[in-house]
């Protein structure tokens, strides 16, 4: 929504839930602007294969792909698949930006939306039922940077979003159901906890921002020193 404001068709990816999907997207093209929905989830090839057509067929130029996928506190499916963190958000994380990346139209920008935990895992303590995200999300990112210059030499800079614990989100109530104690340890009286909106709106801002260069992080929330 917050890319559609500013006038921007949007194609966004859905793993289950198509009534929400189907929701955001008749509230996009209500702004005036096209929507694509697609039912993906990223951690299947096929799926992937999918997307990259659906994407093709629908026509728009793409220059914009913020990887906001995260998981890791899903009880199921990691008991299912105890490496399931590791495998969405560092490995799906670069499966997508391989698929994507022959569609991008320099000049192009990748967001990769993470965590002030996981964006400073191994300098920070973790919260235990936190750090399988964290590692893997940090893994993400590295890998990630570690793409970096061949991303420049195609046109196309990396930039990376990190947020304090988002007010709303369900990551924030399930870590304050197994951390109690989490969201005051993150709010003051001068600093309350960042919204969904104040995400979005920091996303958009640093990808419609050519002057940053590529690697550079935004801080959303309170500051990384505060961990």
């Amino acid at each position: 929504m917050a890319l559609a404001r500013r006038g921007l068709a949007v194609a966004f990816t859905f793993r289950n839930k198509a009534a929400r999907a189907d929701d955001v997207s008749q509230d996009v093209r209500a702004g005036g602007v096209d929507a694509l929905p697609i039912q993906c989830d990223i951690t299947q090839a096929e799926d992937l294969a999918s997307m990259v057509t659906a994407i093709r067929e629908w026509g728009h130029r793409l220059r914009l792909l913020v990887l906001n996928a995260s998981g890791g506190l899903e009880r199921d499916l990691v008991a299912a698949d105890p490496d399931y963190p590791l495998r969405m958000n560092r490995d799906a994380q670069l499966a997508v930006v391989d698929a994507v990346l022959p569609l991008l139209e320099s000049p192009a920008t990748i967001v990769f939306v993470t965590s002030h935990w996981a964006h400073r895992y191994g300098d920070v303590p973790q919260l235990p039922h936190y750090e399988p995200v964290a590692r893997s999300k940090h893994a993400g990112e590295a890998a990630l940077r570690e793409r970096s210059h061949g991303l420049g030499a195609r046109g196309v800079r990396l930039l990376v979003v990190t947020g304090d614990l988002v007010e709303g989100t369900i990551t924030a109530r399930l870590l304050e159901r197994a951390d109690a104690g989490v969201r005051q340890m993150r709010e003051r009286a001068d600093a309350a906890l960042p919204t969904v909106a104040d995400m979005a709106d920091a996303i958009v801002g640093a990808a419609l921002d050519a002057r940053l260069p590529t690697g550079h992080t935004v801080v959303v929330g309170r500051s990384l020193a505060d961990l």
